[in-house]
């Protein structure tokens, strides 16, 4: 589940929480029972078009459609907000374990028709997907949860949920939610621990604990980079751009600084 500690992203509409607290237990119950009843996947699409409509306000006959074909076979369900493809869904059968693979055509065809988020889901875990195209076409998975463990009277599960309602969709609280967890997860951390603001104050820390003790910032941060940190915050296209967000930002904030420090100057009459 995407992680919202603390304040909200967004204040949540009245009508969207009432609705969740009035219909969630039901379908926490019924989709339960098709996993462990093994249903056919036909079956998980009616009850992943009854939750979308009962729990996530869609309206069932107007803004959802099984109509988008990719390639020759077609897109389980696809959601229309007046009259725009904005959202797909691949659903698999309750009873089946939800793999990345799943994904491959949907994700395409997405890609193709400038559809930017796809929800894959058994009807008792949903994944939040957003499709990228750049050089390539590529995704990540944005927001998991598990219907079953929602509680309608959690802030947190709250807005994990309200990403995938008809409400969330209209207002883009999956791109808004999306920024913050591109800014503040573990690539973003590891490169402000290993920066050299941070490195200079963790060595002034240890030479004031222990004044026998030399140590460089180039050997702290080494020992930050090869013995304290995991690796794959370092390594990798995130690891990277999560380095070039930070440089950005210091950059923007040193010349704000700047900007603030120069003189004003003051024409006297005389």
């Amino acid at each position: 589940m995407g992680d919202r500690e603390g304040e909200s992203l967004n204040k949540l509409p009245k009508k969207f929480i009432e609705r969740v607290a009035s219909s969630l237990k039901k379908y926490q119950r019924i989709t339960l029972a098709q996993q462990k009843s093994d249903v056919a996947e036909a079956d998980t699409v009616t009850l992943v078009k009854d939750i979308l409509a009962d729990v996530f306000g869609y309206d069932k006959y107007d803004e959802l459609t099984s109509e988008h074909q990719i390639k020759a076979t077609y897109c389980d369900l696809a959601i229309k907000i007046a009259g725009k493809l904005r959202l797909l869904v691949e659903v698999k059968s309750a009873g089946s374990s939800l793999a990345d693979n799943h994904l491959r055509q949907v994700i395409d065809y997405g890609a193709h028709q400038g559809i930017h988020w796809v929800i894959l889901t058994n009807a008792v875990e949903w994944r939040l997907v957003r499709i990228y195209v750049a050089n390539q076409i590529s995704h990540e998975e944005v927001c998991r949860i598990v219907l079953a463990n929602m509680n309608p009277k959690n802030e947190d599960h709250l807005q994990c949920l309200f990403l995938f309602a008809k409400e969330g969709l209209t207002t883009d609280a999956m791109d808004a939610f999306h920024q913050h967890a591109q800014l503040f997860n573990k690539f973003t951390v590891s490169a402000i621990i290993r920066s050299e603001p941070v490195i200079s104050i963790v060595r002034r820390e240890i030479r004031k604990l222990f004044p026998d003790i030399k140590v460089g910032n180039e050997n702290l941060s080494l020992l930050v980079e090869n013995e304290v940190i995991k690796r794959d915050t370092i390594e990798g296209d995130k690891a990277k751009e999560a380095v070039a967000k930070i440089r950005k930002a210091a950059s923007k904030l040193e010349r704000a600084k700047a900007k603030a420090a120069k003189p004003i100057a003051i024409n006297v009459e005389t």
